[in-house]
């Protein structure tokens, strides 16, 4: 039986507790994707929670899906984490940055370069999405190319090369909420007839492809991957035969020895008990409507190793502290949640502040 405050191995690092810091988009990079100072103090504040899973992170222009998120591609990107690699391992933390190929959900005024989004198959994301003149249609991506697909994953790897050069201890691939791992693996967004579209083998081929290729190019214990079975998301609803396209890969990602496979997760307990028993990569899992008490009765029934914690660690960079003195927990504001300045980002107090 595991609770929160007992220590665990991930990969190469040796976290103190059983929580993390979820990804969350915050959108207050540089206009050029460089991450920058007020970046660098919101994860710094946040050290505490030992592991520090980063918003996602495009690897190139064509992956960028909202204005302001972080890239990982040019010197200057590599430059800007490296400051707050150095700042979290200071503070004692650990630092993944997550990968985050948007594919379909995208839109050229959020591009550097104004072009079209790109995905397995031309078929539209179909909702509005935020851009810098306001929310707009999501356009229609062109469908990538067969031999195209190589050089997407050669993107991936090389931008987790890149977080390696700039200190960071491993990197996440986003295989979640609607984006272009998830949308190849999905039928209703994927309706190619080559070697990555029809059956669930082809339609996991390019999620298995990318992550085979970052584990080699920087260890398989420096590589994750998050994964959302039975979410809806931008866009996307899993078919009602979602159970055996995850049974599947699972089992694929289980033989990689990842240092972790992270589920943002929606479904019923016994598929989630069935995939706790497949797997002998350490898990990570994220539950709606999970309050703490809940999230440690899950680590004591084995169901997890390790719970990232999302908006609550937004507005209380001291989390580790406030729950293990019984501190009240200070709201967020969602108004900041995405964009803008310190405010709402870096200026939440700590209970030893507020007081």
């Amino acid at each position: 039986m595991a609770g929160m405050w007992d220590p665990f191995t991930l990969g190469q690092i040796r976290l103190d507790h059983r929580l993390a810091l979820a990804p969350m988009t915050r959108s207050r990079a540089d206009t050029d994707g460089s991450p920058n100072g007020l970046m660098v103090e919101y994860y710094r504040q946040r050290a505490t929670l030992g592991l520090l899973i980063t918003e996602g992170t495009q690897p190139s222009d064509d992956g960028q899906g909202y204005p302001y998120t972080p890239g990982i591609y040019t010197e200057s990107h590599i430059a800007g984490w490296r400051k707050i690699a150095d700042a979290v391992h200071e503070a004692g933390s650990q630092l993944f940055i997550q990968l985050m190929h948007v594919g379909r959900v995208a839109h050229p005024d959020n591009h550097p370069t104004g072009g079209q989004p790109v995905a397995p198959s031309a078929i539209a994301a179909g909702h509005d999405m935020f851009t810098p003149t306001g929310m707009q249609p999501a356009p229609t991506p062109r469908a990538l190319a067969t031999e195209e697909i190589p050089g997407i994953e050669e993107e991936f790897a090389q931008a987790a090369e890149n977080a390696i050069t700039a200190g960071a201890d491993g990197v996440e691939i986003h295989g979640a909420n609607g984006y272009l791992p998830w949308q190849f693996l999905n039928e209703s967004a994927n309706q190619r007839t080559d070697q990555y579209g029809g059956s669930i083998e082809n339609r996991a081929r390019f999620t298995l492809e990318t992550t085979k290729l970052v584990a080699q190019r920087i260890g398989a214990d420096r590589t994750g991957i998050r994964l959302s079975p039975a979410v809806s998301f931008n866009g996307l609803d899993e078919g009602p035969g979602y159970k055996d396209t995850y049974r599947y890969l699972l089992r694929e990602l289980d033989t990689l020895g990842l240092a972790y496979i992270h589920l943002f997760y929606f479904g019923d307990d016994d598929f989630l008990r069935e995939i706790r028993a497949m797997l002998t990569t350490p898990l990570l899992l994220v539950r709606a409507g999970r309050d703490y008490d809940s999230i440690d009765r899950d680590l004591a029934d084995d169901l997890a190793d390790v719970y990232p914690i999302a908006t609550d660690a937004i507005s209380n960079p001291d989390l580790v502290h406030r729950l293990k003195t019984g501190a009240p927990l200070a709201p967020g504001d969602s108004s900041t949640f995405y964009g803008g300045d310190a405010t709402g980002y870096i200026d939440y107090p700590t209970i030893d502040d507020a007081s």
